[in-house]
């Protein structure tokens, strides 16, 4: 269904962040904030009852690929699950739009995570039932980029004013990638800090100035830390490197511990898409900062709220 309608959600495919304007994001952080309750079992719900989600992962998941079936289930739909890829047709051959054509049939909306930059815009050429990306290789992942919005939101009350810093494998994370085009709808300042060599993109840091935010890129993690309101951490992703010396030389190059946060802001919030490896001290858990549980569960609101909306559902 690729474009997608103009005026709506229903119906939609969510490729790119950049697809979404700034009231189409405070849609879905409204819409997600009633479904909290919901998700935590508090209260029921069939809006989606009869409604299958199909869900294709070409990569490893745990966060994404169960927050979108607690989602989906907790809203009364179901889901069906493309297995193992060793126990799928694809070892015999088969194209992802053949997949996609294929799954469509069984389902009412196509989850898709694929190594491939692209894959999920592809794959919404070839079906008319609605395609979410959940991530495709280093290039997007727009429902992440939605979840950590709704957790800076609602644990600030707002988004507009803060100070976000961007930490780790900014060449390579795509959620960073979607987080900072998403942030440009807002009244930010943003920091960029990343090791030589792993420095956001120059098409990213080019849309960033383009629309007049204010901007500073550092390696030093420990001098910007007291300016912060949120501390936005990824790991370096081991995966992504072509070469593995190349990521010897740039493994566990910043770690959030105690000794970091002691001069930070009271307020401030630190976040992690996760998994993580070593990049925040375990200690920091029981700190007042430490906002990545958090942000795992509202993977589920946020992800109810889209399919609602997508499926025809008000905010």
């Amino acid at each position: 269904m690729y474009p997608p309608p103009m005026g709506g959600f229903t119906g939609r495919d969510v490729l790119s962040i950049a697809d979404f304007s700034r009231k189409d994001m405070e849609t879905v952080l409204k819409a997600a904030k009633k479904m909290v309750p919901i998700a935590r079992g508090e209260r029921t719900s069939r809006a989606l009852e009869g409604k299958i989600l199909s869900t294709l992962f070409f990569e490893p998941s745990t966060r994404t690929r169960l927050s979108f079936e607690s989602a989906m289930k907790r809203l009364g739909g179901d889901v069906v699950t493309f297995g193992p890829i060793e126990v799928s047709s694809i070892v015999k051959g088969e194209t992802l739009a053949d997949t996609i054509r294929m799954v469509e049939s069984y389902s009412d909306a196509i989850v898709l995570r694929h190594p491939q930059e692209g894959a999920a815009r592809l794959a919404a050429e070839f079906t008319g039932k609605p395609v979410i990306n959940a991530g495709d290789g280093a290039g997007q992942h727009p429902t992440q980029t939605l979840l950590d919005l709704f957790t800076i939101w609602d644990e600030r009350g707002g988004i507009d004013g803060a100070k976000i810093a961007l930490v780790g494998d900014l060449k390579y994370g795509r959620t960073v990638h979607s987080l900072t085009v998403a942030l440009c709808n807002f009244d930010v300042d943003l920091t960029f800090v990343a090791p030589p060599g792993l420095q956001m993109p120059k098409e990213v840091v080019e849309h960033v100035r383009a629309h007049g935010i204010p901007l500073a890129i550092t390696e030093d993690l420990a001098k910007v830390v007291p300016e912060l309101d949120v501390l936005y951490i990824t790991r370096i992703q081991k995966e992504r490197f072509p070469d593995a010396q190349e990521y010897a030389k740039v493994a566990g190059t910043y770690r959030v511990d105690n000794a970091l946060l002691r001069g930070a802001r009271k307020g401030l919030v630190v976040l992690h898409p996760l998994p993580r490896v070593d990049e925040i001290a375990p200690e920091v858990d029981g700190t007042p900062y430490a906002r990545y549980f958090e942000q795992a569960f509202n993977g589920v609101p946020v992800r109810m709220a889209l399919l609602s909306l997508i499926f025809g559902g008000g905010p």
